[in-house]
């Protein structure tokens, strides 16, 4: 069977540098046959491997200020393009680091499957950076959620929420050492973190980028909102009349330069 990988793009925040790089990094981690179909308002320089398809329509108003990324919602309708069956969604702005062909037949094909959310352990969170569902299965939320667009993301907050807690059968979970958090299990803690650049945790297939980190912040050894300096320079920091964070949050805010990181991140 076939390995469908799928992503989406709108607007200007990524685009065609973000797409190219997803699907290299899918090729090189990834048993053929496969395909990559990106959901997108543009194709301006996308490369010729990408299947593009336009957004899927869905006729809400988009929630405001609210903290999910509820525009997913369109890839909840009863189809997607030419698709059919099991597929295998991906952020724009994560890195893939090793096999992916385990995402495709852990459970079981009908399964909505998702990677897990590191910040909320005791409520097993699901979190849809990363996740496989049959193309049509999640319908009843699409439906739900154009009812009362507002009301939905006030009440869950986060979309990942609203599909864990939603999914028609039930949502799973991938195994946690597949999916690691950058932020959580990659960057060094206080003092290590100018010691030594953030580790790559030995299973990861796949390191998310929630939170405000991105891949080129982790390249340039760069923690927002600070520009990239050198270790000394940050701890002098420290003691700058300008600066708005306590003490130990400015000094957890600092990282090395990941190689690692550069290494996957390409094209």
């Amino acid at each position: 069977m076939i390995k469908q990988v799928i992503c989406i793009n709108w607007g200007t925040k990524y685009g065609a540098p973000f797409i190219n790089r997803l699907y290299g990094m899918v090729a090189r981690n990834i048993t053929p046959p496969f395909s990559f179909t990106c959901f997108t308002d543009t194709r301006e320089g996308i490369r010729s491997e990408v299947q593009c398809e336009d957004l899927p329509p869905i006729d809400v108003e988009m929630p405001k200020n609210s903290k999910g990324i509820w525009p997913k919602s369109r890839l909840w309708g009863p189809k997607l393009g030419s698709l059919t069956g099991p597929v295998l969604f991906m952020d724009l702005d994560l890195v893939v680091t090793g096999s992916l062909d385990d995402f495709f037949t852990h459970g079981d094909p009908e399964d909505v499957i998702l990677s897990r959310n590191p910040n909320t352990p005791l409520e097993k969170l699901g979190q849809t950076s990363v996740f496989r569902f049959p193309v049509g299965k999640l319908v009843p939320l699409q439906e739900r959620f154009r009812a009362d667009p507002q009301g939905i993301a006030d009440e869950f907050r986060f979309e990942q929420r609203f599909v864990t807690r939603n999914a028609p059968g039930g949502a799973k979970l991938f195994p946690k050492a597949w999916v690691r958090h950058f932020r959580m299990h990659c960057r060094r803690p206080f003092p290590l973190n100018y010691l030594a650049a953030p580790k790559l945790p030995s299973e990861a297939r796949i390191v998310i980028f929630p939170g405000g980190l991105h891949p080129t912040h982790a390249i340039e050894g760069h923690y927002p909102p600070y520009a990239p300096e050198s270790a000394g320079a940050h701890l002098r920091g420290l003691m700058s009349k300008t600066r708005q964070d306590r003490p130990l949050r400015y000094l957890r805010h600092y990282i090395k330069p990941t190689p690692w990181v550069a290494e996957h991140w390409r094209p």
